[in-house]
């Protein structure tokens, strides 16, 4: 099943709690269970030119998600690295960047939140917080958010407007 990222459907229940800290890292009230991570986890590793490993702009517990070839344009990073474009926390929360047609249709829809540093004006503001998966449909709209995060941060997507 194909998700139309411009046309989400609704997250259910409430937004998350966050931590309300300059950059969270974690949601208070809602978490990916343990097979859900792992399968976003899975989804994640095996898309083409990644690799994994300790984040290197978030904290370390956080599972980067990097390429080997990084050919999108500048806002398709967290910065400051230039090949880590989003991460996994132990929760299941993602911060990654998407492009911008996307994030007003999905913050609509309840899934993401614009991450705080994304209001400083030497960040992209492609950077996101896109919240934990619950469950097997939350996991299928998680998945086609990481691949249009993915897709541009390869160059193979340059809708960053």
């Amino acid at each position: 099943m194909s998700i139309d990222l411009t046309d989400p459907p609704p997250r259910r229940g409430p937004r998350p709690r966050t931590t309300g800290l300059e950059i969270p890292h974690d949601q208070l009230d809602q978490f990916s269970p343990p097979r859900i991570r792992a399968a976003l986890v899975g989804e994640a590793q095996a898309l083409a030119g990644v690799f994994t490993g300790a984040s290197q702009v978030s904290e370390p517990a956080s599972l980067a998600l990097r390429l080997h070839e990084p050919a999108g344009p500048w806002a398709a990073f967290l910065h400051p690295s230039r090949d880590e474009f989003g991460h996994i926390h132990r929760s299941g929360f993602l911060h990654l960047t998407v492009p911008v047609r996307l994030i007003e249709p999905l913050e609509r829809a309840g899934w993401i939140e614009p991450h705080p540093i994304s209001r400083r004006p030497e960040w992209p503001d492609t950077i996101v917080m896109l919240y934990a998966p619950r469950d097997e449909a939350e996991l299928s709209v998680a998945r086609a958010v990481l691949r249009a995060s993915w897709l541009q941060a390869t160059g193979s997507s340059t809708e960053t407007e």
